[in-house]
This record gives C-alpha cells, sequence and structure tokens, in this order.
C-alpha cells in the first residue's frame, strides 16, 4: 500500500473555519472551504483527512459550495473499471468568498436595523393611543 501525505487543517485554519462558521456556514462546509484555500485540488477523500470530515459530510459540504459557485470539479478517470475520482478546487479566491460574506452580513445588518426602527415606530404609535 503506498501512503502519500496529506495536508491537513491546523489552528490557524481552525480558527478561520470558527469564524466562517459564527457568520455564515456551517461547520462541514467551513472546514472543506478553508481546506481548498489551503490547496491547488483535492479529492473527497484527501479532503475527508485533512479536514478531518467523513465522506457524507464533505459531499454535503461540496453541494453547499457548488450551489454558491465557490468550487469546480473535474473528473480524473482511473485504471479499470470503477467510478472516477472527483477533484476539487475553489473557483474563485478565498479572498472574494470572505467580501461576499461580508456583504451578505453588512445587507442583513441593514435589514435587521430597518426591522427595529419600524418596531420603535410602531411601539411609539401604540403608547400615543394611550
Amino acid at each position: 500500500m503506498k501512503e502519500r501525505p496529506v495536508v491537513v487543517l491546523d489552528e490557524q485554519d481552525d480558527e478561520f473555519a470558527r469564524i466562517l462558521m459564527d457568520i455564515e456556514l456551517k461547520r462541514n462546509a467551513a472546514r472543506t472551504l478553508v481546506y481548498l484555500a489551503n490547496v491547488n485540488e483535492a479529492t473527497s477523500r484527501h479532503i475527508e483527512l485533512g479536514a478531518d470530515l467523513r465522506q457524507p459530510e464533505v459531499s454535503t459540504a461540496m453541494r453547499k459550495l457548488m450551489e454558491e459557485n465557490w468550487v469546480e470539479v473535474r473528473e480524473i478517470k482511473k485504471e479499470g473499471k470503477g467510478r472516477p475520482v472527483k477533484c476539487y478546487r475553489l473557483a474563485v479566491p478565498i479572498q472574494d468568498i470572505v467580501s461576499k460574506l461580508e456583504r451578505a452580513k453588512q445587507e442583513q445588518v441593514t435589514r435587521d436595523l430597518e426591522s427595529i426602527q419600524k418596531l420603535r415606530e410602531l411601539g411609539n404609535q401604540n403608547i400615543s393611543k394611550i
């Protein structure tokens, strides 16, 4: 059996993933995204080992990341029979993804503040009726 080294997430990567989880992403997507940000491309198996996830978790994360168009996939045909191996890589730089998340959070904060202002106005109207 051949042994191949696999890149694994370190403490700084874990912190990056935790922040992504705090602001937007689920754990599996965050860890997968951080892993892909650290490599040129990776198979599902490498992501499993490097991001400390199980195969179904990687598949779920990939669906989310592909919905956002943040990940590209290519297939590598295996020798002999069997399914081709899928290889994943980021389709956009991680800085662009962070910027998109930032814009989404800013829009959410604006909506929340507008809702609070509307509540204040409605509350003031109800108090003046008493």
